[in-house]
């Protein structure tokens, strides 16, 4: 194995590890504070942790592009909470959510850290991430049918002339 081959090795796992924390993320972000409370609760032994960054809300500019494609503007502004903690194990988790929620953000974190840790993240897949990929899937499909039930037809007539 050659240097450049051990290098494209090592990105590729990168690339992975990052796509998988970036969906964790997103998961853990659209949870509800009491489904991450549930979780924690019943994790065993409860896990150890300092603050690196206790959560604290700001804003973000949101930034949108004309027809998804054209020219950048800034559509508004948004609050967002933010938290980091290490774990007694060494990993660090970072949480950003949409909100003034300091103790989600927490959460989210906490539960970064740990889906870092592949001794937790089987677990953690198991107990936390599969519900709420199929709670998030049924409100996805519920409002589909939701807003199907009022599409209009549109369609146009030619005149005969």
């Amino acid at each position: 194995m050659t240097i450049e081959d051990s290098d494209a090795a090592e990105t590729q796992a990168c690339g992975e590890s990052t796509a998988a924390r970036q969906v964790w993320l997103s998961l853990l972000a659209r949870a509800c504070v009491a489904e991450l409370e549930q979780t924690l609760l019943r994790f065993s032994p409860q896990p150890r942790y300092e603050f690196m960054r206790r959560a604290e809300p700001g804003m973000v500019m949101l930034r949108a592009r004309m027809g998804g494609t054209g020219d950048p503007f800034n559509l508004g502004e948004t609050s967002v909470t933010r938290c980091s903690v290490r774990l007694s194990s060494g990993h660090v988790g970072t949480g950003y959510v949409l909100g003034r929620e300091r103790r989600k953000a927490e959460l989210v974190a906490v539960f970064d850290a740990l889906l870092q840790d592949p001794g937790h993240r089987p677990r953690l897949e198991h107990s936390l991430l599969e519900p709420l990929r199929s709670r998030l899937s049924r409100q996805r499909s519920d409002s589909a049918i939701a807003s199907g039930s009022t599409k209009v037809e549109f369609f146009t007539m030619v005149r005969g002339e």
